[in-house]
């Protein structure tokens, strides 16, 4: 069906990245091709979208040009993302639509929108749709994800403070850069002339580690082939949703030594809780040779919940990762149990599925040290056996998972090969505990 749908590419990357002349660029080169483009800013002047319009021969008024202004498509205008690609389409025939996001959006939510529609996302169904019954995304779809990284800017970004407006919502600058990166099918590596050889190849290992799957193209001023990032083909979206290199690492985990670029990565496991004082201290002083790092905890005192840690440079989350198998029922149990022997086989008797899988990715980073940090946080011997309540525990309260009864289904669950899904990323909460 998708060889006689149209393709959409979607264009990501934060602000300054070159998003803009990126696509002027594809635009001038785009030949005998019939570009559509929907350009989403956040002001109430879509200064991108005038941009763009100057600089090429696309035009609002030939319905060839779509601004969306005053939000953010992949939040608050994720319908009227799609009422203006359904739109599109039955204006005429295009041979592509190219979306640039604003420099706030992370693409896996756009990517849901324009993948799942309005039945299986979490969009009310939109006036088009009430009238129509017809689903936007019926006469295209999503081919490209493309995220444009500025190499001059790309070090600084990583271990910045700086939060970004989302219309309200707070991002933090190297999360988002993150979130764009692990979630794309194309990395343009732009702005590369202002960048030395060794410093590329560094950024590039970086961002090789974080998202296998992409490839990567080093670009000057936004020059990339049109064929590179227009009807690729490339997208798949469960191999996209799980192709990041932190959950690869957990599906393989092995101790990377590839020193080249001094990128390398573990797995810290561990089956005793993190002490919540001792855990508090280590992420307010978290090592800076920490790019990212990702997976659920045990923290002391939260016997019911597993606890989910989402680190992007400065940025420290945390947020609910599920129950715990051993919190089910036996029958609900046993049947998880049947299900993943792998589970039974490193079942603890006292704490059954309990514990600790973190993926730890940095930049000429002490293994070693970096396990110490961890390791010291866990509990001794002797406060094991002690009062965890009495522990002090400033990380942030979610509710518990509502206990499930004989005959009804599973909550949430954390496996020892299992990731917390993205979902929980609007409960996450930024940790500044010290503050």
């Amino acid at each position: 069906m998708e060889e006689q749908t149209i393709p959409v590419t979607v264009l990501s990357g934060t602000l300054g990245a070159g998003k803009t002349t990126t696509l002027n660029h594809v635009l001038r080169e785009s030949g005998d091709r019939d570009l559509a483009v929907l350009v989403n800013d956040m002001g109430d002047v879509n200064v991108d979208a005038d941009l763009v319009a100057e600089s090429s021969d696309i035009s609002a008024d030939e319905a060839e040009l779509v601004e969306l202004s005053n939000g953010c498509i992949c939040c608050e205008l994720r319908g009227d993302l799609l009422d203006a690609i359904s739109g599109l389409t039955r204006e005429r025939e295009f041979d592509a639509i190219v979306i640039e996001s604003t420099g706030v959006a992370e693409p896996l939510p756009v990517a849901q929108t324009l993948t799942l529609g309005f039945d299986q996302s979490d969009l009310d169904p939109t006036e088009f749709y009430e009238e129509t019954g017809i689903e936007p995304l019926e006469n295209c779809h999503l081919d490209t994800t493309v995220t444009v990284v500025d190499a001059h800017q790309f070090t600084e970004a990583m271990r910045s403070d700086e939060i970004l407006d989302d219309d309200g919502t707070a991002k933090h600058l190297g999360d988002l850069l993150v979130e764009q990166v692990e979630f794309c099918d194309i990395l343009l590596l732009n702005k590369c002339d202002l960048v030395d050889e060794m410093s590329l190849d560094k950024i590039e290992a970086i961002l090789e580690t974080l998202q296998p799957r992409a490839e990567i193209v080093r670009t000057t001023h936004g020059r990339i082939a049109v064929d590179e990032v227009i009807d690729t083909g490339r997208f798949d979206f469960e191999e996209a949703s799980r192709s990041a290199g932190w959950m690869q690492e957990l599906q393989e985990p092995h101790e990377s030594a590839e020193e080249e670029h001094g990128v390398t990565s573990f797995v810290f496991e561990a089956r005793r809780p993190f002490h919540p004082e001792r855990f508090t201290d280590l992420l307010n002083a978290f090592p800076e040779d920490v790019v990212r790092s990702k997976g659920h905890f045990w923290l002391a005192g939260r016997e019911e919940m597993a606890l989910l840690v989402n680190v992007a440079g400065q940025s420290i989350r945390v947020a609910p990762a599920g129950g715990w198998i051993a919190t089910l029922p036996p029958e609900a149990r046993d049947e998880q149990l049947d299900a993943s022997p792998e589970l039974e086989a490193a079942w603890d008797d006292e704490w059954g599925d309990r514990g600790t899988r973190l993926v730890v990715i940095g930049t000429e980073m002490d293994h070693e040290s970096v396990r110490n940090h961890f390791e010291l946080c866990l509990l001794t011997d002797e406060e094991m056996d002690a009062d965890w309540d009495t522990f002090d525990d400033q990380f942030p309260t979610f509710e518990e998972p509502e206990a499930v009864e004989d005959g009804e289904s599973e909550r949430p669950k954390v496996a020892e090969d299992d990731t917390p899904e993205s979902s929980t990323d609007d409960v996450q909460k930024e940790i500044g505990i010290a503050d």
